[in-house]
């Protein structure tokens, strides 16, 4: 069986960066690592995140977006995350199930429990080994999305980036309350630093948290 670890945090902390670093790190190590995210992943989970993050589907109401979430994760894991850990690979994924408790949870106000429930459902029970959590204020982060986004071509996934600043502290608090509640599993990193400081903290911190088993 491989191995699952997960990349969560703010809009803009460096998640997309670090978890390329943290793949070309493990396969230099020998190891086999498939690097997926969400929403997204497979064909038909990226036509769900064009919905997801399109900023003119401002109207959509926080359940049909939770239910999105769900139906796309669902796909994701039956057709790439599942298959890759039977297969022996580390999967590095760029968002997972704690999203949702941030996002959709803390962020949204939903219920805890049917968060919890669809959870469950869309991914079989599946956990995360790992989750690395690259912690920074939501300022800092937000600046660096919008300058990523202002500098890309294509489709603007801006849609949870336009939301209040309160918004995206609540999921930030989110965040770190999973952490704490679950410190044999959360590796807190701090994102607000340089590229190659944050990339020598997890490839520091990951391979010594996996080696205790």
């Amino acid at each position: 069986m491989g191995c699952f670890i997960t990349f969560e945090g703010v809009e803009g902390c460096g998640k997309t960066t670090q978890i390329k670093l943290l793949a070309q790190h493990l396969t230099e190590q020998g190891h086999t690592v498939i690097v997926t995210r969400e929403p997204g992943g497979c064909p038909i989970a990226d036509q769900a995140r064009a919905i997801l993050l399109d900023a003119n589907n401002r109207a959509m109401t926080p359940t049909t977006e939770l239910l999105l979430y769900a139906a796309a994760r669902a796909q994701h894991v039956q057709e790439i995350v599942k298959p890759a850990l039977a297969a022996g690979k580390i999967v590095l994924c760029d968002r997972f199930t704690d999203a949702t408790i941030a996002y959709q949870g803390y962020g949204r106000g939903l219920d805890p429990a049917t968060i919890a429930y669809l959870n469950d459902l869309a991914t079989g029970g599946l956990k995360p080994r790992l989750t690395v959590l690259l912690d920074c204020p939501v300022e800092v982060g937000l600046k660096r999305a919008f300058d990523r986004i202002n500098g890309a071509a294509g489709a603007r996934e801006e849609r949870f980036e336009l939301e209040s600043v309160l918004f995206h502290r609540k999921v930030r608090d989110g965040y770190l309350k999973l952490a704490e509640d679950e410190p044999e599993r959360f590796i807190i990193i701090d994102g607000s630093q340089g590229v190659r400081e944050t990339e020598a903290a997890i490839t520091a911190a990951v391979p010594a948290r996996l080696a205790e088993g």
